[in-house]
């Protein structure tokens, strides 16, 4: 099984690819897309879209795992970010994936058996799951692969 786990923002949207094999998770690739702050929402959204529409055409996964929007003080911020997901789970769709969404805690729980777990133990975590010698960087892109993993995990417990 290959799954794409999707960190969402406007500015920073993180994407890490794994592959499943024999019930391990190894990394295939990950990264960020990146749209300037000042550039209109339409254009930024076409440019996620677009960019991950290319990473998923590269890479062929199985299934979206994308982390659910939690609530922000910041509506603004909570809009764009929200605008990010949807087109982001377009993407998926269009791509035939069935998505699969996790809460922060629920990623933060499983990843790291803490439900309010920090930052960086959730990349600390990220790096040892998936065997690395550094931690994936920028946060965006290990929370992405945090995604990847709490549906390998998830799936894992619910079959055995």
């Amino acid at each position: 099984m290959r799954i794409v786990g999707i960190d969402p923002g406007t500015g920073i949207l993180g994407f890490g690819v794994i592959d499943i094999i024999k019930q391990t998770p190894r990394l295939v690739t990950a990264g960020v897309v990146t749209t300037p702050a000042h550039t209109p929402i339409d254009i930024r959204l076409e440019d996620i879209f677009d960019s991950l529409m290319e990473i998923m055409t590269e890479t062929e996964p199985d299934i979206m795992a994308i982390e659910k929007l939690f609530f922000a003080r910041n509506v603004t911020t909570a809009m764009s970010v929200s605008q990010a997901r949807g087109v982001a789970m377009l993407a998926g769709r269009k791509h035939g994936l069935p998505i699969v969404e996790y809460s922060p805690n629920e990623i933060k729980k499983t990843v790291t058996g803490y439900g309010k777990a920090d930052k960086k133990q959730v990349q600390e975590m990220v790096r040892l799951h998936l065997k690395l010698r550094e931690v994936p960087k920028p946060d965006d892109c290990a929370d992405a692969l945090a995604a990847a993993l709490t549906h390998h995990m998830m799936h894992r417990a619910a079959i055995s």
